[in-house]
């Protein structure tokens, strides 16, 4: 293997597997529609929410109608589509 390919990998490992893993989720429009309309409270965390990682256990994650494989909360004034079996952020909408 030649320097500059030893260079990349040592990069690309020093990164994370979370930041290599994320990939860009396109959301049925229903989905986006039903969670921006919503009138949830939002909960104060601390720390950051983070595509691909598991929101905290003090987040409340709600159901979306119809949507088995999503769910959502709304964190720091933001809401979050998340992934309701694992709790694992896929989405935070602007």
């Amino acid at each position: 293997m030649n320097k500059f390919a030893m260079m990349i990998t040592a990069l690309l490992l020093s990164v994370g597997s979370s930041a290599i893993a994320q990939t860009t989720v396109v959301l049925p429009g229903e989905v986006r529609t039903y969670v921006m309309e919503q009138n949830t409270p939002s909960i104060q965390y601390e720390g950051e929410i983070v595509v691909g990682q598991p929101v905290p256990e003090v987040v409340e994650v709600y159901p979306i109608p119809d949507q088995p494989d999503y769910g959502y909360a709304v964190v720091n004034e933001k809401r979050v589509i998340v992934n309701p079996k694992t709790k694992t952020v896929v989405q935070v909408l602007e």
